[in-house]
């Protein structure tokens, strides 16, 4: 108890530290963000017949991007809140280390600065987020449909990772928009549904947990189909995500070579599901959330680099 009023006492930009240490870990979530921005900027770039995009539009897409996830997490806290009160009372917010208040000034100067990127970079990007930023706005809301959604896990989980390719869109607009194209390139779209796919990576990596693990009140895919059908569903999601990402290295002509860093991975993550469905450890089933980051890193490291590496070399 003491420890808490101590936080609660602390200044702002201690508090908020803390908050990011433990909500948002800039040194876990950096890297992963980075490699996403900086391959939808790529992809677009090298679907141009580009070698390698401009700096700028990294930049600004890298920013926007971290903002935007910044944003996702901000907007689980108001959402989620009643039931983080009852269940969750060590969370951040529950305990009284950060208010919601001061989370949605951050929300709103977050998106000042994504405008603030836009307008000094190309105008022609708001349009784009304007519909980033709506979409966010309703699954904040959970569509109207809360209730309807929370019975139907497998609906909230999809509708809510759509939020993944429109942003990867965005990044990629950065690319694409500001040399004049009035549309994605041909073939966007395939990286724009690996990204979908690599989202419920993400999404059902960091929610599979032993039975001994299990919270009250805390929604799994492991409670939802078992902790061995939850694996393999998150397998199938790396095959489908592999599958999509091998058609978007075909049509910036690095097949062979992004084709076998996804193999070497996909193989990884089917080694270790494999264990883990013979032996259900707490540690291994944590071990699902370090398994996605490491996927992630591979899947967009590889479709990001190695195109404009072969055609550099």
């Amino acid at each position: 108890m003491n420890e808490v009023k101590n936080e609660v006492n602390l200044p702002l930009w201690k508090r908020f530290w803390i908050y990011q240490k433990e909500r948002f870990p800039l040194i876990a979530h950096g890297p992963l963000i980075l490699a996403f921005s900086f391959c939808a900027v790529s992809i677009s770039s090298h679907l141009r017949a580009e070698v390698w995009p401009q700096w700028p539009s990294v930049a600004v897409a890298f920013i926007s991007c971290l903002l935007f996830f910044l944003q996702l997490r901000i907007a689980d806290e108001f959402k989620d809140n009643k039931e983080d009160c009852r269940y969750r009372p060590y969370r951040a917010v529950p305990r009284g280390l950060v208010r919601l208040r001061e989370l949605a000034f951050v929300f709103v100067f977050a998106c000042l600065i994504q405008l603030g990127l836009v307008l000094w970079w190309r105008p022609q990007l708001v349009l784009l987020l304007l519909i980033t930023w709506s979409y966010l706005a309703m699954m904040s809301f959970e569509f109207g449909l809360r209730d309807w959604l929370k019975a139907r896990p497998i609906t909230y989980l999809w509708t809510h990772m759509l939020i993944m390719p429109l942003i990867d869109l965005y990044a990629s607009s950065t690319d694409w928009l500001v040399v004049g194209d009035t549309a994605p390139p041909q073939g966007l779209i395939y990286f724009l549904a690996a990204s979908f796919f690599n989202g419920i990576v993400i999404e059902i990596g960091r929610k599979i947990r032993t039975p001994p693990q299990e919270e009250e009140g805390v929604e799994t895919y492991s409670r939802l189909w078992g902790c061995r059908e939850a694996a393999l569903v998150w397998f199938v999601m790396i095959v489908m995500t592999a599958l999509f990402a091998s058609l978007t290295a075909w049509k910036v002509g690095a097949f062979t070579a992004v084709g076998s860093v996804l193999i070497a991975s996909g193989c990884g993550c089917g080694l270790f599901v494999f264990v883990f469905r013979q032996r259900q450890t707490d540690g291994r089933a944590k071990g699902f959330e370090l398994a996605a980051a490491l996927w992630t890193l591979c899947l967009y490291l590889s479709l990001g680099l190695l195109p404009g590496v072969l055609a550099h070399g």
